[in-house]
């Protein structure tokens, strides 16, 4: 199915997580086309410019110097290597001895696999799947990691209180019933349109911007609690509330307060659908502790007027209210409790299960929610049975690898941190998504061997001791799909691999014949194979519901196959809200619980039994006086091809931009453009300010994904500063709390001032020595 002269020529259709398109090689670079059904294509799409040959780009195995002469063992990985370039057999015969030398002296426990990221839209080449499926074939499994550092804490919360995490955000209220129903939306977090550019599996059709611009015209009311009024888009008129930072849980409280006491919650409701309302009551009225939490006690907290709230509450019940909150709110410190809070404020309007009304997690928050489901299956790559019982909550590896033994709480149980000899990773870049990427390096010193797999000399990639150069989705043959969007997608080659780039499939495949499971693993398939098998599996469901079903060789030539969707059915919330007898919830009473037994039960002080306002442990201090919140960029995803041309046209000075309110910016004599120095107790890192009155005083907006590039410091070797604008060199790195242990990388405090100093080169994207 090689079609690269098709792909220098007319161009062929390919896929990425921000959108369908078709994509041209010509002159050794990429013309890229958006799908013409899509109405608003992500800009995202820029960056395959420049990217395929890019220097950045991974060309041959690399071997870390030190490593190879004295062998494996802990050691300081610096950045910037050396490394020594080896053929292919040299390092898979290597990796594949590691890998038997460290599961032969520890089992499969002592290689953590859980390789986090994105990776790539395909079903087949999807980097996940594929080295789990490789590590369960080869050695029985590995150490894992479960949920995900975008909602780490709603996915543990939600099932306790509600329902499956997933089903809630993506089975649930849809843009089309916002549209047609909904009066007033309470977006706590917003709903960024940057991020609902962005759809695991792919998105065909962004459709977001047109539904909000439609509900608006209709008279819907949109209500922005943020610290960043650009959380919803401009042209819906949103009522923007500049709360202070991680105060929402205390707006909520007044709200729900202000229903209480003024009768207006739906009782019926709550009495029908809910438990534990009496507990939580008392504490809103302060019968339980001594404080009501009425709007004068918000105000002060959140900075909002009292009556304001009060007048809010009132209009939740007079129409159909939807409540709504971000990834982002739960990205921090006691980040349980907003998303708590805000079921427990939608059960007292008693919306929930009515169409456009009620409560939905993370609608917004990337391309796949508030969208009907595809009811035919889609493709995946079975993984295998891991039968290692060891596993971390995504964002304590640094934990894990810095205290192997040491017992941690999570959910209702104290577990224990495994010894980890190897770190295997494919197709993800911690040193963008983790917290603290300082102690992250100290972290991962402490394995033997450290192994990545991918395009790009990422900081995984430079910290690791085996480097091996894997393929770009544009140069290899793939399906693209996903349960939210409707078109099935053939993602054809575009350009020949770079340099000895493989795909993940072939670095596996070598490695497993190495270790004597290459048919366990490949099941004698070539790609070709997998791909047709894959697209049979959808063809026979198809099929079997009276669709159109095209063969293979149909489905390829065309490029796209339409897949139908379900109906707008409202998910399970709206069949427990007519039957909540029949359709009883996923939780330990079958109703809502806005009191837990089950978590009152763990006795953890940073998660109550009930919703309640927790004030952050880190706030602003006169040596940090500013929050940072750094959260997804609008200009990639996370930080995949940073070097992109979309990506590096939105820098200054080739720096991340920073967003201060301009009085912060006069306080400290900064002007449009100036490079200012962000820093705290944890890091510093240099980035180029913007003005704007888009951010709340007192808080400045760095976005995360700038590649991580430390200068060090002769005076604070520690903690270089990162020149390129990372700050996760300032976040913290702690859990939500102790039922979840979720990342809290969405705030931190520093300061900001004027670097005048002279301006260290960008070398983020030069490859090693």
């Amino acid at each position: 199915m090689n079609e690269t002269d098709d792909a220098a020529r007319s161009g062929v259709t390919h896929s990425a997580h921000w959108g369908t398109f078709r994509a041209a090689f010509k002159g050794g670079d990429v013309e890229v086309t958006p799908h013409p059904d899509d109405p608003a294509p992500s800009p995202i799409l820029g960056n395959f410019t420049g990217a395929l040959r890019h220097k950045a780009r991974i060309m041959r195995p690399a071997i870390r110097k030190d490593w190879l002469d004295n062998g494996p063992g802990p050691r300081e990985r610096p950045l910037d290597g050396p490394f020594v370039e080896v053929d292919w057999d040299t390092a898979l015969d290597l990796l594949a001895r590691e890998l038997k030398s460290e599961t032969d002296r520890g089992g499969p426990a002592a290689i953590y696999g859980g390789s986090y990221g994105w990776a790539s839209a395909g079903r087949f080449h999807h980097a996940q799947s594929q080295i789990h499926r490789f590590l369960n074939v080869a050695f029985g499994g590995y150490t894992r990691s479960v949920n995900s550092y975008s909602a780490g804490a709603s996915s543990v919360l939600l099932p306790h209180v509600i329902g499956p995490f997933e089903q809630l955000s993506r089975h649930n209220v849809t843009w089309e019933q916002i549209a047609a129903h909904t009066d007033m939306v309470l977006a706590f977090g917003g709903m960024a349109i940057k991020n609902s550019m962005i759809g695991n599996g792919g998105v065909s059709a962004h459709i977001e911007p047109g539904f909000m611009r439609a509900a608006a015209a209709r008279g819907t009311r949109f209500h922005l609690f943020s610290p960043l009024r650009d959380d919803l888009p401009d042209d819906i008129d949103a009522t923007w509330h500049p709360v202070n930072v991680a105060t929402d849980t205390a707006v909520m409280l007044a709200l729900a307060h202000t229903l209480l006491v003024e009768d207006l919650y739906d009782a019926a409701f709550v009495r029908s659908h809910t438990v534990g309302f009496d507990v939580f009551a008392k504490y809103l009225t302060g019968e339980a502790d001594g404080t009501a939490k009425d709007a004068e006690w918000a105000a002060p907290i959140c900075g909002l007027a009292p009556d304001m709230l009060r007048e809010l509450a009132r209009k939740t019940v007079a129409g159909r209210t939807l409540i709504t909150v971000a990834h982002s709110l739960q990205r921090a410190e006691f980040g349980e409790q907003p998303v708590w809070a805000a079921v427990a404020l939608a059960a007292m309007v008693g919306q929930i299960g009515l169409p456009g009304g009620g409560f939905h997690y993370a609608l917004g928050a990337m391309g796949h929610t508030g969208r009907r489901a595809v009811s035919v299956e889609i493709p995946t790559l079975g993984q295998g049975t891991n039968t290692a019982e060891s596993f971390i909550p995504v964002a304590r590896i640094a934990d894990m690898l810095l205290d192997p033994g040491g017992s941690y709480e999570y959910n209702g149980r104290t577990l224990t941190y495994p010894e980890i000899g190897l770190v295997y990773w494919a197709g993800g870049n911690p040193f963008h998504h983790h917290q603290d990427l300082n102690r992250l390096r100290r972290a991962f010193a402490r394995p033997n061997t450290v192994v990545t797999q991918d395009f790009a000399w990422t900081g995984m990639a430079r910290a690791s001791d085996i480097v091996l150069p894997a393929t770009m989705s544009l140069e290899r043959d793939d399906i693209g799909a996903t349960r939210t969007d409707p078109l099935l997608i053939a993602m054809k080659r575009v350009a020949e691999p770079a340099g000895e780039a493989r795909d993940d499939y072939a670095i596996f495949c070598g490695l497993a014949e190495r270790l004597g499971v290459l048919q366990a693993f490949s099941e004698g398939r070539t790609v070709d194979d997998w791909l047709r098998q894959f697209y049979e599996r959808t063809r026979q469901s198809l099929e079997e519901n009276g669709e159109a079903a095209p063969n293979f060789e149909e489905f390829w030539q065309h490029g796209t196959q339409p897949l139908p969707v379900g109906p707008d059915d409202g998910g399970f919330l709206r069949a427990f809200r007519e039957d909540p007898v029949g359709r009883r919830l996923a939780t330990a009473s079958g109703k809502i619980e806005i009191f837990s037994e089950t978590i009152a039960a763990f006795k953890y002080p940073d998660c109550p039994g009930h919703p309640a306002y927790l004030a952050t442990t880190e706030p602003p201090s006169p040596d940090h006086p500013l929050f940072v919140v750094a959260n997804a960029p609008a200009t990639r995803l996370h930080s995949q091809l940073d070097f992109g041309a979309h990506s590096q046209a939105s820098k200054m000075s080739g720096r991340e931009v920073v967003r201060l309110n301009p009085a912060d910016a006069a306080d400290r004599q900064i002007g449009e453009g100036d490079i200012v120095r962000l820093f705290n107790d944890r890091g510093a890192c240099l980035a180029a300010a913007h003005l704007t009155d888009a951010v709340a005083p007192g808080v400045v907006h760095l976005p995360t994904g700038a590649w991580y590039d430390p200068d060090p410091s002769p005076d604070q070797p520690d903690r270089p500063t990162c020149v390129h604008g990372n700050p996760n060199v300032l976040t913290r790195d702690i859990g939500t709390s102790r039922l979840a242990q979720g990342c809290t990388g969405q705030l931190t405090v520093a300061q900001c001032v004027r670097h005048d100093g002279p301006l260290p080169p960008i070398r983020a994207f030069d490859a090693p020595v």
